[in-house]
């Protein structure tokens, strides 16, 4: 006997059969063979966090020595432990992890770091060094590449701009979309603009870019009613009105509506806080946690949160110093944080020292690598050896 979810997910399906894209047809029937399948939300946090004013360490005495006008008052520090807390408008993210759903990861960062904001997040999104590789696939494309859900969506994007380089597979396809009614295909062996499908799906009579443009056109036309398809079976949970918020509302939607995307995709912008950072890392912090929490509290609801984990990572930190303009330069490692029920709470990795730097920067102390190793073997179950291009050892991160 079918649930009440699969009902409405395959009398609306059959409502829409004329006029649905055939990839979102095959994307729902996968659902119902992946339905328990794990998924990834991934949040890029752009610009460059000062990691060390967002999980401080209040007690390391280069705290004080090296934040005279950006110092954050101990009193008002989301404590973690005896030596390091949260920035205080982390209120949610605080309350994420007295609840088991939030991990830090302290001073994440790659050997020979690179300042350049593209640089470096091609390497994070790449997982290569050399520069001819950043052109090429993501560690999340490649990694999908390995088990690609047949004519579906492995990924999706949701928001503005390109794609990230880290979805870049050869087989397996992303969608991107700032709204449910402006859903794109992507094909992933075409990155300079070509909105298309998987060449597989093309009529041997019609050019690939023909029938591209027509199934985006189709998607276009259709999407509002996957949206109300999708939100029928909606939560109750009320989201901030921020930009990531609604963002991560969506993706609420499409993981509540049984879609098989393995791994979606989100961007939080403005983090190069050269000049007068705090009141603009508070709203930002602020933002993120809010939008953690609501988004984890709606799964929980749906009874979906054991499915869900979401990696924030920005592609470097900040240098330890203030600047004269009351901000923070380039620098190099900083937290990554991942959330869900299924992960160990609290803080992982030593805290980076204030006092023993290089050339100013903070030392790494976990290599990117391992917490990608960790998402890809023991959470997704896919290979992460061909993904990273070598073998790390994973982060014990997981219950």
């Amino acid at each position: 006997m079918l649930d009440r979810r699969e009902l409405l997910k395959r009398s609306s399906l059959i409502a829409l059969a004329p006029t649905v894209p055939g990839f979102l047809q095959r994307l729902a029937r996968a659902a119902e063979e992946k339905k328990d399948d794990r998924i990834l939300v991934v949040v890029q946090l752009d610009g460059g966090n000062d990691g060390v004013n967002t999980v401080v360490p209040y007690g390391d005495e280069g705290y004080a020595k090296h934040r005279e006008k950006l110092r954050l008052n101990v009193a008002n520090l989301h404590k973690l432990s005896d030596d390091v807390a949260m920035h205080p408008a982390m209120r949610a993210a605080a309350d994420l992890v007295e609840s088991g759903r939030l991990a830090i990861v302290q001073g994440v960062g790659y050997p020979n770091p690179n300042r350049s904001h593209d640089v470096s997040m091609a390497i994070w999104h790449t997982a290569r060094f050399d520069r001819a590789d950043h052109k090429s696939y993501g560690w999340i494309g490649r990694a999908l590449d390995e088990d690609p859900p047949s004519d579906s969506a492995a990924a999706m994007l949701v928001g503005d701009g390109a794609l990230p380089g880290a979805l870049v597979g050869r087989r397996s396809i992303a969608a991107s979309f700032s709204r449910l009614d402006e859903l794109a295909i992507q094909n992933q062996a075409a990155r300079g603009g070509l909105t298309a499908a998987q060449p597989g799906d093309a009529p041997a009579s019609d050019g690939l870019a023909d029938f591209a443009r027509r199934a985006a056109l189709d998607a276009y036309t259709t999407a509002d009613r996957v949206t109300a398809a999708a939100g029928r079976e909606r939560g109750k949970t009320s989201y901030p009105s921020s930009e990531l918020a609604q963002h991560l509302a969506i993706v609420a939607r499409l993981i509540e509506a049984d879609m098989s995307t393995r791994v979606y995709y989100a961007v939080q912008r403005g983090y190069d806080t050269h000049a007068v950072q705090l009141p603009t890392q508070a709203r930002l912090l602020r933002e993120l946690s809010e939008a953690l929490k609501a988004f984890l509290d709606d799964l929980k609801a749906a009874k979906l949160d054991d499915r869900v984990l979401v990696l924030c990572f920005s592609e470097f930190g900040r240098r330890v110093a203030e600047n004269a303009s009351q901000g923070t330069d380039h620098g190099t490692a900083g937290p990554v944080f991942l959330a869900g029920a299924g992960v160990r709470a609290g803080l992982h990795g030593a805290a980076p020292s204030l006092t023993d730097l290089v050339d100013g920067d903070l030392k790494m102390s976990l290599d990117f690598r391992q917490v990608y190793a960790a998402v890809l073997r023991d959470w997704l179950s896919l290979p992460a050896e061909q993904a990273l291009g070598g073998k790390y050892e994973p982060l014990q991160i997981f219950i």
